[in-house]
């Protein structure tokens, strides 16, 4: 899948710009924090924007366009961290259900299934309970529950490549199961893990924001996005456009990345209905 191809649509190059400045923020977030974001100065407490704080200050009197910046590495790597846990709990059981045993595939098939009937809420609060409260006991929760989700998408395309003759022919061979995914099915299944992906990256940030909006995984004073509208929420009337800023950066991470994720949808859909030149299997070899 070329790039160019990809960001060829302008919501996508939008959203590739997003997604750059959401990186600059991930990474030099806290080297651009004007101020501390953990100093209180209860003289300017719940202030508007001013030239000494660009977006005013919170009920404690931190400024909050640092804290925001602070905020984003805790934001957005969460996110991805819940991502990466379920694409490792869902791809791999999905590769192996089809090439391993019946009984593999049974047990793969009914997790799967039961998993998808957990509250996420009520399964988050359950594990920081029983585990902690901290961002890994949140992200590993929320990991656990979106792999289903790579589960299905990567099993239904390696149910697709498994029927293939070059596959069929590689087993009669006697190729091991492993050579096999490596070698003939992953890249078939790699497009739809990264289209799943990019879009379950929003979703996560989207089910992040939620649980630092209620206090779950982050122990204050730390900032987050969620905590941050969380507690902007609770002074609106001396604030009234407090939640702006960090419901901005929600809806437009979100955004970016449905976005992105459309777009690889498009191009893979694409270059599926372009007719390909003809070629001649891959030599199978054990």
């Amino acid at each position: 899948m070329k790039f160019i191809a990809v960001i060829r649509p302008t919501s996508a190059k939008l959203a590739l710009a997003i997604l750059l400045l959401i990186a600059v923020l991930t990474v030099f977030g806290p080297l651009l924090a004007p101020q501390d974001p953990y100093a209180q100065d209860t003289s300017v407490m719940l202030q508007g924007p001013s030239l000494a704080h660009l977006l005013g200050t919170d009920e404690l009197g931190r400024d909050v366009l640092s804290r925001l910046l602070t905020g984003s590495p805790l934001s957005v790597l969460s996110a991805l961290m819940a991502v990466v846990i379920g694409l490792v709990l869902g791809v791999v059981p999905a590769l192996l259900s089809v090439h391993l045993s019946r009984t593999f595939e049974w047990f793969a098939l009914r997790l799967t299934d039961a998993l998808m009937t957990l509250p996420f809420l009520v399964f988050a609060i359950a594990m920081t309970a029983l585990l902690g409260n901290g961002v890994p006991q949140a992200m590993c929760a929320v990991g656990i529950l979106i792999s289903p989700a790579f589960f299905r998408v990567t099993r239904a395309a390696a149910l697709t490549a498994s029927h293939s003759q070059y596959v069929e022919a590689a087993e009669l061979m006697g190729a091991s199961t492993f050579w096999i995914l490596r070698r003939h099915v992953w890249r078939h299944v790699l497009p739809a893990i990264t289209v799943t992906a990019a879009g379950l990256t929003g979703a996560a940030l989207v089910i992040v924001a939620s649980l630092t909006f209620l206090g779950i995984g982050v122990v204050p004073p730390e900032p987050t996005w969620g905590g941050l509208l969380a507690s902007d929420l609770k002074y609106l009337y001396q604030r009234p456009l407090g939640p702006l800023a960090p419901a901005a950066l929600i809806v437009a991470t979100v955004w970016a990345f449905n976005a992105l994720a459309d777009a690889l949808r498009d191009a893979q859909s694409h270059r599926a209905s372009t007719p390909a030149e003809s070629s001649t299997p891959q030599e199978v070899s054990a």
